[in-house]
């Protein structure tokens, strides 16, 4: 079993174990990829911002073991984020699998108090729940999408609501509109009713290396008690749109959500610091 505390200097050189990750699906090339580093101690915020740009992945996660309890930090190639479904979805999965080989893990964040377990190939997370609430966007926002939403809510993300599956398909984003607005650390959420799920959804984020996120955690804290109150049911399979594609298996509790899926390992190795 992997030692947590491997980081090393041979030299000036300093070596860290990292894992890439492919969570909320159970084959490679699908769901949303995050990298994953195993780390003794803090590294400075712009050592890992660097790289997570130079992973060129959605998220990377750093991940301190201090005693019994794991710390958690998330960063895409520009910034540092509040939370990230994916990237704790494959952190726990690597915990399990390559760490310490145990199925309740805690990681503590900015966010609070994340609790993911794992039962078999599922990985269940504990998430806040961010209810959103009814609200009006920016028109730059709205001229920045070619359908125009039945309904829109706000939390962290801007939600728009569209009547159908198929419209979630046919959205297109103007770039040069929609990197107008800086929605730091938030994004753009496009969702309905799904055909073949309870529903749907697609995610975006402006003024960022990448634009459209494969599978969207953290936007689910939102989505799961919205669909929710709007379907009178606590448990709901969720859909995210994306090119890669990936299945979400959600439940609202009283005071937070849960957000299931599986995850498979793409490749594993070391990253080098001089």
């Amino acid at each position: 079993m992997f030692n947590v505390g491997l980081i090393h200097r041979a030299g000036e050189e300093m070596q860290i174990r990292y894992f890439h990750v492919d969570s909320f699906t159970n084959e490679i090339f699908h769901g949303n990829p995050a990298g994953v580093c195993i780390l003794p101690k803090w590294l400075p915020d712009k050592i890992m911002c660097q790289i997570a740009r130079e992973n060129a992945l959605p998220e990377t996660a750093f991940v301190v073991k201090e005693n019994e309890t794991y710390h958690i930090k998330w960063f895409t190639p520009d910034i540092e984020m509040d939370l990230c479904g994916h990237a704790t979805l494959a952190a726990a999965f690597v915990v399990n699998k390559f760490i310490d080989s145990i199925n309740t893990i805690i990681f503590q964040s900015i966010s609070g108090e994340l609790k993911a377990v794992i039962d078999n190939d599922l990985i269940s997370l504990s998430f806040p729940k961010r209810t959103p609430i009814a609200a009006s966007a920016p028109d730059i926002l709205l001229k920045s999408v070619n359908i125009k939403p039945a309904e829109i809510y706000k939390s962290r993300d801007y939600i728009f609501i569209y009547d159908s599956e198929k419209q979630i398909r046919d959205i297109k984003v103007d770039l040069d509109v929609f990197n107008q607005i800086n929605l730091d650390p938030g994004g753009l959420c496009v969702t309905a009713k799904g055909d073949n799920s309870d529903f749907v959804s697609r995610y975006f984020t402006p003024q960022s290396t990448i634009l459209e996120d494969p599978v969207t955690g953290s936007s689910h804290c939102s989505l799961i008690p919205l669909w929710s109150n709007k379907m009178g049911k606590n448990e709901l399979i969720a859909m995210q749109l994306s090119e890669r594609g990936g299945k979400l298996i959600c439940k609202k509790e009283a005071d937070h959500v849960v957000i299931a899926g599986n995850a498979v390992i793409y490749k594993e190795g070391v990253i080098n610091l001089s």
